[in-house]
Parts: structure tokens; C-alpha cells; sequence
């Protein structure tokens, strides 16, 4: 890693995956700035990072204010986890209501691209830009009742994709990337269900994403280990 600490925003860091992700970046000397839509939740599980900020992330008025506040008290962020999500199933294609593909839609995708069109910028300018989201084994597995969400998770791997052709033209050092899992599970390594990632190998992920090694894999899809 850099000399000068840097500075990583965590999106969806109330989540088991973000509160991983959180702490073993701060272990390892990283600025981390937490970011969830209940500040009461960020101040009771991640008071150790840096600072925490409510925001909706879907809201880009929101996210532009957010950029604002870190700008001022930070400066710019040379990486962003962005780790919101959801998951919603169904009977079949027929099964596949409005209202699931309206929530996975709002906060995979939406949260996804009001992010990064607010500090792509950042990214692009950081001497090492980072950036990297969980996808799904969904995506190349599609099946009917999971339609909605390897939809979303498609579209969200597709803007990555283009935001690491961005990097690969305009910035020497910047990784983008698609962690893909087939599930996530909170139990510790040795006690997670077969073929969930635990948080934990996630958060292993966080810290090899700020290695020189990423920038080879800059536009492709990282399938973390299973249980």
C-alpha cells in the first residue's frame, strides 16, 4: 500500500459485509469512511471507523451533498466498496413482480450508479482509484426464479465494466472490479454453509483489492472462495 493512508468509503457498511470489510481495512492503516442509510446503526457498529454518514444512496441530490461533506473534512477517496444490495426471489418468470425488481433495481443498481457518477472523478484522480462490488453467480446461471435479481446484478456488474474501460484508458493504476459470490454468510470461516463465501474472505478481498496485483484484474469478475 501507499505511504499516505488512504481513504476508502464503505457503501452499505451496516451490513456484515461492511462491518468485515471496515474493520480489517482500519487494522491495516486505511482512512475508512462508513456509509448507511441509519446513523444510529453506523455510531453502534462502526465506531472505529474514521467517520460515518447517513445517506440514501439512491437519491443523487444526496449522494452529491455526501460528496460534498467528505470533500471538505477528507479531500478526495481513492476507493469505493460498494457493498448495497438486496436480494428478492420468486415463483418462476411469471413470479417476477414489479415491486422486487423496483427494490433490487433502487438499491443495487441505483445506489451503484449515483455513487460512482459523484466520485468517479475521485477515483480517476487518486494515484491508485479503487473500486469493486459484489456480484453473483447469478449472473452466469440464470435461472427463472431468480430473474429479477441476475438481472440487476448483470446491469450493476455491466456499469463496473465500463467505469474499469474508463480507468484502463485514463488512469495508469485503477481496478474495477466484480467480486462474485453465490452467497455471503456471517458464521466464521469453518462454519459457513457450503459454498457461501464467509464475510470474512470478503474482507481478505478489501485488502488485496488496495494491492498493485489488482490493477491486472481491472474489468473482470473475482470469484471468491466458497465454504
Amino acid at each position: 500500500m501507499n505511504q499516505t493512508p488512504r481513504l476508502v468509503l464503505i457503501a452499505g457498511a451496516t451490513s456484515a459485509s461492511g462491518i468485515a470489510c471496515a474493520q480489517a481495512l482500519g487494522d491495516a492503516g486505511v482512512r475508512v469512511l462508513a456509509v448507511g442509510s441509519n446513523q444510529a446503526r453506523l455510531d453502534e457498529r462502526l465506531p472505529f471507523a474514521e467517520a460515518r454518514f447517513a445517506c440514501d444512496l439512491a437519491d443523487f441530490a444526496a449522494v452529491r451533498e455526501l460528496a460534498e461533506s467528505i470533500h471538505a473534512a477528507y479531500g478526495p477517496i481513492d476507493g469505493l466498496i460498494h457493498l448495497v444490495g438486496g436480494w428478492r426471489g420468486g415463483k418462476s418468470i411469471a413470479g417476477q413482480s414489479d415491486e422486487d425488481w423496483d427494490f433490487l433495481h433502487r438499491s443495487i443498481l441505483t445506489t451503484l450508479r449515483n455513487t460512482t457518477r459523484v466520485f468517479v472523478d475521485d477515483l480517476l484522480a487518486s494515484p491508485s482509484g479503487r473500486l469493486a462490488i459484489v456480484s453473483a453467480e447469478a449472473v452466469q446461471n440464470p435461472t427463472p426464479s431468480n430473474a429479477n435479481y441476475g438481472a440487476a446484478k448483470a446491469a450493476a456488474e455491466h456499469w463496473v465494466n465500463a467505469i474499469a474501460r474508463l480507468f484502463s484508458k485514463n488512469a495508469e493504476n485503477a481496478s474495477a472490479i466484480s467480486w462474485v459470490v453465490k452467497a455471503l454468510s456471517d458464521s466464521a470461516p469453518g462454519e459457513a454453509a457450503a459454498g457461501h463465501t464467509p464475510v470474512a474472505w470478503l474482507a481478505d478481498a478489501a485488502l488485496e483489492l488496495l494491492s498493485d496485483q489488482s490493477v491486472a484484474l481491472n474489468g473482470t469478475r473475482v470469484a471468491l472462495p466458497q465454504a
